[in-house]
């Protein structure tokens, strides 16, 4: 591995990490350094798609497996979980050792423990957290849609979800959400909240069990949500209104999120939990074709009128959007574009950038466009919850 940086990947036989493998190989990174606990899965990734990179054992659990991997990478990419109990183990491991990194999660909790230990930008060094689909993507093309053609935006309704398996990292990390993952020890977000008036409003909306929505093939569960990316995404784009729900098509996924506050209260495990949820998706998933859509409606001016603007990306899999988003962060760091310091993604990455790279395909099938969208109730998702 001579005349590259060095790119180190966690986690790189995980659903995420493999496409992110691709991902980088194709932005032209060839000098990888692939990092997991099963040799013969992270040897099955490396025999597939270009040069083959270094393969390192690596048990995330053990300082200094991952100080090893860490030592000689220019950037560590960050594909492995759960985020919300690795927080900024990772970036931290990786500052150590003299490299950049890129976590396709991270959040709010990593920001924080890095930025208590002192900010990598007196070091000159770079750490860019939420770069993968939900956070990262979310939050990248809504700004996007913000610039088509808009003289001023003031609304945003999102529409995010679909039916997919659902890995042991995801299931983990979306139970610790409901009291981690935000600022300050609080929770990732907080359900039927909304933006009013540029300000978060507990209890704004109401969830719909069976509904027809645009975009979504079949009936589907929607659930609003209020996270904390998309309060700073209201407060940078100047928005006075913002419905953000998440859409569930797959029954038995709904039925145990449902239950979820109620069986971790009276001390459920998480590994049992996890493994439901993710049989529920294996049973939602058969005889069906996986899919994921985000879907994006925004309001504004135009030319001293109202003015509409629509974007939906559907694909067959997030894992596939969030290694696009990760791999076009480590290229963004390995060349020079990000400064120094802690970071979203949202804050850094160029959204024309990254609408390119989807519209490119990235090796799948996505489906992309804007254009003036009617203001249909979609079921009567809300009481007053679409624009």
């Amino acid at each position: 591995m001579t005349g590259q940086r060095v790119i180190g990947v966690l986690g790189a036989s995980g659903a995420v990490g493999r496409a992110a493998v691709r991902e980088l190989r194709d932005l032209g990174h060839t000098a990888l350094r692939l990092g997991g606990r099963r040799v013969d899965a992270l040897r099955e990734v490396n025999d597939h798609d270009g040069p083959p990179g270094d393969i390192v054992r690596t048990d995330l659990e053990d300082p200094r497996s991952l100080a090893a991997f860490a030592e000689g990478c220019d950037v560590l990419l960050n594909c492995a979980g759960p985020t919300y109990r690795l927080r900024a183990t990772v970036a931290s491991a990786a500052l150590a050792a003299g490299a950049h990194c890129v976590d396709v999660a991270g959040d709010d909790p990593a920001a924080e423990d890095l930025l208590a230990a002192g900010d990598p930008a007196e070091a000159g060094r770079t750490v860019v957290l939420s770069a993968g689909a939900l956070p990262g993507l979310s939050a990248i093309l809504p700004r996007w849609l913000a610039r088509q053609g808009f003289d001023s935006v003031s609304g945003l309704v999102a529409y995010c979800g679909g039916l997919e398996p659902c890995s042991p990292t995801v299931a983990v990390d979306l139970m610790l959400s409901l009291t981690a993952g935000g600022a300050d020890g609080a929770a990732y977000g907080e359900a039927l909240a909304a933006i009013r008036g540029g300000r978060r409003v507990s209890r704004a909306l109401r969830a719909v069990e069976d509904t027809v929505l645009d975009g979504f093939p079949g009936r589907v569960a929607v659930q609003p949500y209020l996270s904390g990316e998309t309060e700073r995404l209201a407060t940078r784009l100047g928005l006075a209104r913002v419905d953000w729900f998440n859409v569930h098509p797959g029954p038995q996924v709904h039925a145990v999120l449902n239950l979820l506050p109620a069986r971790l209260a009276a001390g459920a495990g998480l590994d049992e939990l996890a493994d439901r949820l993710i049989l529920a998706a294996d049973l939602d998933l058969a005889g069906r074709t996986p899919f994921y859509v985000l879907d994006f409606r925004m309001i504004g001016t135009e030319a001293g009128g109202p003015a509409q603007r629509r974007l939906t990306v559907r694909t067959g899999s997030s894992y596939r959007l969030t290694a696009a988003v990760g791999a076009l962060a480590v290229d963004a760091v390995a060349r020079g574009i990000v400064p120094p310091g802690v970071h979203f993604a949202c804050d850094v990455l160029d959204p024309e950038a990254v609408v390119a790279r989807l519209r490119a395909g990235v090796g799948e099938r996505f489906e992309l466009f804007s254009g003036a969208f009617q203001g249909e109730r979609a079921g009567a998702l809300a009481e007053e919850g679409v624009l």
